[in-house]
């Protein structure tokens, strides 16, 4: 089970998510973020935290210059893509960085079967609102989540071994349910998600 820590915003909290076993973390570059962040704090948490853990920069109807500007700068490992573009744009972002392309439950049915035999493309479930804090319906869910996508909406240490035994994903993401405030991650918080991220066990939810 892969788990990503998203909202970071200082070198501190990448390395506290780090030490607590993330493997992926998540720096929020949307102008309308609350957690918006500079290229060069993330650049500062990769040289902190080492290659091992992923840096994944989230990007939100921005252009393809910009992100791969973004992306030069902040040495990211890959690039999460929020909201309205093209599958040419998503495909042409693959060229360049793994790509985990954020959908919302009204999309899945379609975009599932678009980006399904791509291998530069990984898809995530997020809510609505993403860093919102509410959690999807993952029952309602369950007989149509894509085989190796992501989870995230509203995921937290109380409620993230439960979506995975309901969806089986390949893996979680979190960011409001981890802060003390926006942008400023709980350590307990933090260390709690991914321990009970790793500890879960996929199967199919009781009836």
């Amino acid at each position: 089970m892969k788990v990503k820590v998203c909202g970071i915003t200082s070198v501190a909290d990448a390395v506290l998510s780090a030490e607590a076993g993330a493997d992926a973390l998540g720096f929020i570059f949307a102008p309308v973020s609350r957690r918006l962040v500079a290229p060069e704090v993330t650049r500062g948490a990769g040289l902190s935290v080492g290659p091992a853990v992923a840096r994944v920069g989230v990007f939100l109807n921005q252009g393809l210059d910009e992100v791969l500007r973004t992306a030069e700068t902040a040495r990211l490992s890959a690039v999460q893509i929020h909201g309205q573009v093209s599958s040419l744009y998503v495909r042409q972002l693959a060229a360049y960085y793994p790509v985990l392309r954020v959908l919302r439950p009204a999309d899945l049915a379609v975009e599932a079967a678009v980006w399904r035999d791509h291998p530069g493309v990984t898809l995530m479930l997020d809510a609505p609102e993403p860093g919102g804090g509410q959690p999807l319906d993952w029952d309602a869910l369950s007989g149509a989540f894509p085989p190796g996508a992501w989870l995230a909406g509203g995921l937290g240490p109380q409620n993230v071994a439960q979506a995975i035994r309901v969806l089986q994903p390949a893996g979680v993401d979190a960011v409001s349910r981890l802060e003390a405030q926006p942008g400023l991650k709980d350590p307990a918080a933090v260390r709690a998600f991914v321990r009970a991220a790793k500890q879960a066990h996929p199967q199919s939810y009781p009836q």
